[in-house]
């Protein structure tokens, strides 16, 4: 168990999931889903729930309405005992994801939510200060909060999901942040990406790649380990609860291999449950 303050900035959601034998050909047709469900999504929701989980302590700074998409969020994060940070007159991020069962998945926003106005952002200053870690993940509101967290001096982390190597939305995160996460769905050879962070400075970058495990890179080269063996439901928060289990782990010391084989056993919780953490399912249904 950690005893870590963490501070995490960035998108939760209420997500419709439409799983597919295949992602659909752009053109006009018809398909049969395989399964459809609605849950909890947005990766700073799935980092808050797998940190608690993981024994720290969680700020998190995120968006979503009084609706009954947002009540649901606001239970599971008193439920958790999640310190919450939630401008007024924010709006519920929604998603609909088209799934397959190999982990392919095509989001299509359906309502995102602007940056914030900045009425709270002297508590979010504080929280900020008050942590060991911040997280920052990728959102409008997020970006207007980069400054804040480099102001603070503490160190950021933040996970660039697939990102394609020349988003300039991602770019003011691949700055801020010493420790990047990403997924190889964007850049079919990660590693030259991957070198290019670490010449710039960057601490550590960690590359996930579902079945094959991850790889990560440091000053001092390459790590790679294998995913561990597990029965997948669904792959949805897979990544957020790998990040998660390598943050507590490398911030406690251990070596770079340990943490990330840590990691990897930890998504366990994600891949065997249809939600981002199994925390989460007790509150999927209708408020």
């Amino acid at each position: 168990m950690s005893s870590l303050n963490v501070f995490v900035a960035g998108p939760s959601s209420w997500n419709t999931l439409i799983y597919l034998a295949e992602l659909p050909e752009p053109t006009p047709h018809t398909v049969f889903a395989d399964n459809a469900y609605e849950t909890f999504g947005g990766t700073s929701l799935g980092k808050s729930l797998n940190l608690r989980d993981l024994g720290c302590a969680v700020t998190l700074s995120t968006q979503f309405g009084s609706d009954s998409a947002g009540l649901r969020i606001s239970r599971v994060l008193e439920a958790e005992s999640i310190t919450v940070i939630n401008p007024q007159g924010s709006s519920t991020e929604r998603h609909a994801n088209l799934m397959t069962r190999h982990g392919e998945r095509l989001s299509i926003y359906m309502n995102a939510p602007s940056a914030g106005d900045g009425s709270r952002d002297l508590e979010i200053m504080r929280a900020m200060e008050e942590s060991d870690v911040l997280v920052m993940d990728l959102s409008s509101e997020s970006a207007r909060l980069l400054p804040l967290a480099i102001s603070t001096g503490k160190p950021i982390w933040t996970d660039i999901h697939d990102y394609d190597g020349t988003s300039q939305f991602h770019q003011p995160f691949i700055d801020a942040a010493p420790v990047i996460f990403m997924n190889a769905d964007g850049l079919p050879d990660p590693i030259p990406f991957m070198h290019s962070m670490i010449g710039r400075g960057k601490e550590l970058v960690v590359c996930t790649l579902g079945s094959d495990g991850a790889v990560a890179a440091t000053r001092e080269g390459v790590v790679e380990v294998p995913a561990a063996p597990v029965s997948v439901i669904d792959t949805n928060g897979a990544g957020d609860a790998f990040m998660s289990g390598a943050l507590t782990r490398i911030l406690a010391g251990a070596n770079i291999r340990e943490a990330l084989e840590f990691a990897a056993l930890h998504t366990h919780g994600a891949l065997t449950s249809r939600h981002l953490h199994p925390s989460a399912e007790a509150f999927t249904a209708e408020a």
